[in-house]
């Protein structure tokens, strides 16, 4: 059985928590993030320490209070540093470019892709075959990211597409005659 939820959440320096009910609101450089916790997790504060426990020994209380103190630690990791992604860009002609809070990709379609970045997440280009995601919530960023891959995936024959930086694409040998 996992034992995530035992060890604390250490707040960052420069992070305000608030509680109001079961409402935790973070807040720190990057923007402020708030979390509703589930009624079968407790949470008690000491000094820059939270520590979520699970009010009744119940398998799902257990599980539950282990996913809240994960999310709450990514949040606390959000407001002071932030989160990012990476993505590259593979093929001949495959193009990105940032205006605003919209992305212009050219991935080898009749048409130019227009990627509209959700609220809290910004996207920077710094070459034409790199893009950085960023943001204070690690799902959004993730999220965006996995939709901007999801125009042009990596294909398996040539690895042309869209990837993560860190992302290692297995080739396919092509068909013998």
């Amino acid at each position: 059985m996992s034992r995530v939820a035992n060890s604390p959440v250490e707040l960052p320096k420069g992070v305000e928590f608030r509680q109001d009910g079961s409402v935790v609101t973070l807040k720190g450089g990057n923007g402020e993030l708030s979390l509703e916790l589930n009624s079968e997790v407790e949470l008690t504060q000491e000094e820059n320490l939270l520590k979520l426990s699970p009010r009744s020994g119940s398998r799902f209380s257990t599980a539950i209070a282990g996913t809240m103190r994960s999310i709450l630690a990514n949040m606390a990791q959000g407001v002071s540093e932030g989160f990012e992604k990476k993505l590259e860009l593979k093929g001949v002609g495959y193009r990105a470019q940032a205006q605003g809070k919209s992305l212009n990709l050219s991935l080898g379609f009749s048409h130019p892709v227009v990627y509209e970045a959700p609220e809290g997440v910004s996207i920077e280009t710094p070459s034409q075959t790199e893009i950085i995601v960023k943001g204070a919530d690690k799902q959004k960023v993730g999220q965006a990211a996995a939709e901007i891959r999801g125009f042009r995936p990596p294909e398996p024959y040539k690895g042309k597409g869209v990837r993560y930086s860190d992302e290692r694409v297995q080739l396919k040998e092509a068909k013998k005659k």
